[in-house]
């Protein structure tokens, strides 16, 4: 069986590349928008499985790992932004608190599925106005989560992180490698 991640992201197959190198991507089309659940963590683990589900569909005989991340603002989800209008409300909501990031993880093989979410919380100190809209003038908030990148500028902002750093990022390395190693895959 070889392994497929169901995610264009090029951040998460830099981050699956640590746990193996051996894998394919075939990005997954579901609709997000259509997919909803109680509480962003939730959400981002059913978000997750969908797309690895939607993907094991056409490769039944492959393992599949699907991903999707959220930033939670007090059970507000923040995806990636529309604009750069809502990229400067997500990061003036961030500013001077805390906040956490979801990982869903969802892996489909031979029948079997398992989905999972990692948490980790985030603490952004106050940030100066020209410095929200300077980052607003740049490409890297616009296809984030959150409308940041912690491992880019935004690590300026961050005071303090409780969990998983990768998580922040997108693919949560030492939790992804316990779940495809509970599927038979050598690490």
């Amino acid at each position: 069986m070889a392994l497929i991640l169901a995610s264009g992201s090029p951040r998460r197959r830099e981050l699956l590349a640590l746990v193996t190198p051996d894998f394919t991507v075939r990005p997954s089309t579901v609709d997000e928008s259509r997919i909803t659940a109680p509480t962003p963590a939730l959400l981002a683990r059913a978000l997750a499985a969908a797309k690895a589900r939607d993907v094991a569909a056409a490769c039944p005989d492959d393992i599949v790992l699907g991903s999707d991340t959220v930033v939670d603002c007090d059970g507000q989800v923040f995806g990636k932004p529309r604009d750069r209008a809502d990229a400067l409300r997500m990061l003036r909501a961030l500013s001077g608190r805390a906040h956490r990031v979801h990982t869903g993880l969802c892996v489909c093989a031979g029948g079997r599925t398992a989905a999972t979410v990692e948490t980790t919380t985030v603490h952004f100190a106050p940030i100066p106005e020209p410095q929200l809209q300077a980052y607003a003038d740049t490409d890297e908030p616009y296809d984030k989560a959150g409308a940041y990148a912690i491992q880019g500028r935004a690590a300026v902002w961050c005071s303090g992180i409780e969990g998983c750093y990768y998580n922040i990022m997108g693919l949560p390395v030492h939790r992804t490698a316990q779940l495809l190693a509970a599927f038979g895959l050598p690490l």
